[in-house]
């Protein structure tokens, strides 16, 4: 885990809030001058800390539809098999998430889809015939309450 200081941590939570910012905004939210706030941002960068900056786009406006939450059982966990099935979850635009578990369900999985239609054919056509699949579990969201990308921040 890397050693963040208060400043550090203000960069962060306003980052991730608001990752447009421009570095003489941030610098004033955080209490710092121009330089050094940009210093401290690239070596959170180069830190691995900061991972990359992206745009939160509405899956529906875009024709994704519908999202869906598979739970994959796998015929065997040997670690191969599992990086098998998670390099072929990698080749998959639909498959948003992957994300293994411990217990009974080796993976969960987030797609998304235009339409159920659209969702059937990956589902019978991808998924449960991906190489070590023994089992899928499908449930469609009806909505969504809450959506929040990161880590809490708190003082």
């Amino acid at each position: 885990m890397a050693t963040l200081d208060g400043i550090d941590r203000r960069l962060l939570a306003e980052l991730q809030d608001e990752g447009r910012v421009t570095n003489v905004e941030l610098a004033q939210r955080v209490g710092l001058t121009a330089p050094p706030c940009l210093r401290r941002v690239r070596a959170l960068e180069e830190a691995g800390v900061i991972r990359g900056y992206h745009a939160d786009l509405d899956p529906a406006k875009l024709g994704f539809a519908i999202t869906v939450f598979a739970l994959v059982s796998l015929k065997s966990q040997a670690e191969e098999s599992l990086r098998q099935f998670e390099e072929h979850m990698r080749t998959l635009p639909e498959v948003r998430e992957c994300h293994m578990l411990n217990g009974e369900i080796d993976f969960i999985l987030k797609i998304v889809s235009r339409d159920l239609q659209s969702f059937q054919e990956f589902l019978t056509s991808k998924l449960t015939p991906a190489p070590n699949v023994a089992s899928v579990k499908t449930s469609l969201t009806i909505r969504t309450a809450k959506q929040v990308p990161g880590v809490p921040f708190t003082e």
